[in-house]
């Protein structure tokens, strides 16, 4: 879906975004007491808002067992400093492989297939010297052929098969961690969309098939137990690649469901100038229909926190 085609598809859907109800009082009528959230709102600086989002949720150790192997997802396809809002901010790394080196992980991967020269991008998104404080971290951009393993994707409805990373397959834990920006194909790209990194050849699921089907398609297989979204700034247009606008955000979203929390990305933001409902963007629709995940901000338990 192009950015034209997201905004036709958008008044489109107008009816359809009507029956979701807007954002509901965060931290108030949806918020349950003694209950985990399904939806943890952080305010602050990206790394402490990071930690404060994994605590609210339960903590680091609620997701993985002392010797785990991690695997985090951020964004970090284009040789573009933080500030562009391209890649995901390197604090929200650090924090995160922080939390899981601290939890007992045996080792955490920081793994992308960049569109871009790789050492350029490790270096320029600031990613690469966010891991190098910590012993059993390693950020990769992973390319070569020989690094990928075809899987059968059983509920695919337009991506029938796709070679997947299998360091990402060998995984205990995958985090989700992608940066909140606009997409020319997709209108946005969140953590559902950030998938695509994963896999070895990204071209066919533009030129072959429907694109937004194919990215559920690939989240019936690659399922994050953890999902945080750096939505410290997010780029509002010009996505992927940038240069573009850029809205200073200051927040972290962090949920076990990567539905809702594209769902609530969707909703917090400005896109193209425009407010926007989760419904109206193709893939997280899809992805609610066919059960992968709940879109309907108004019927979950959202928490706000205020980073320490």
């Amino acid at each position: 879906m192009s950015r034209r085609e997201f905004l036709v598809k958008s008044a489109q859907c107008a009816a359809c975004a009507a029956a979701i109800a807007s954002i509901p009082p965060i931290a108030g009528a949806n918020e349950h007491a003694g209950v985990t959230p399904d939806l943890i709102l952080a305010n602050g600086s990206p790394g402490p808002a990071v930690k404060s989002a994994v605590e609210a949720i339960g903590g680091m150790n609620r997701f993985l067992k002392p010797g785990a192997r991690v695997v985090i997802k951020p964004n970090m396809s284009f040789a573009n400093p933080p500030e562009w809002a391209t890649t995901t901010h390197p604090d929200v790394v650090a924090e995160l492989t922080s939390m899981c080196v601290k939890a007992g992980a045996s080792s955490v991967l920081v793994l992308d297939n960049p569109l871009r020269n790789i050492e350029m991008c490790l270096e320029k998104s600031g990613i690469r010297g966010a891991c190098s404080a910590f012993d059993k971290a390693e950020a990769y951009g992973v390319k070569d052929r020989g690094f990928f393993q075809e899987v059968a994707i059983k509920e695919g409805k337009a991506l029938n098969t796709t070679m997947i990373m299998k360091k990402v397959l060998e995984a205990d834990l995958l985090i989700a961690a992608p940066v909140a920006k606009s997409h020319s194909s997709t209108g946005v790209s969140l953590s559902m969309k950030g998938m695509m990194g994963l896999v070895y050849d990204r071209r066919t699921f533009h030129m072959d098939m429907d694109l937004d089907t194919a990215i559920v398609d690939l989240c019936t297989v690659l399922k994050p137990a953890l999902t945080i979204i750096d939505a410290s700034r997010i780029l509002s247009d010009s996505g992927p690649g940038g240069p573009g606008k850029v809205v200073a955000l200051n927040k972290i979203i962090a949920s076990t469901d990567f539905v809702a929390a594209d769902a609530l990305a969707v909703e917090i933001g400005t896109w193209y100038g425009k407010k926007f409902k989760a419904a109206q963007v193709k893939h997280i629709r899809m992805a609610h229909e066919r059960g992968l995940g709940n879109m309907d901000i108004s019927s979950l338990r959202i928490k706000e926190v205020n980073a320490g």
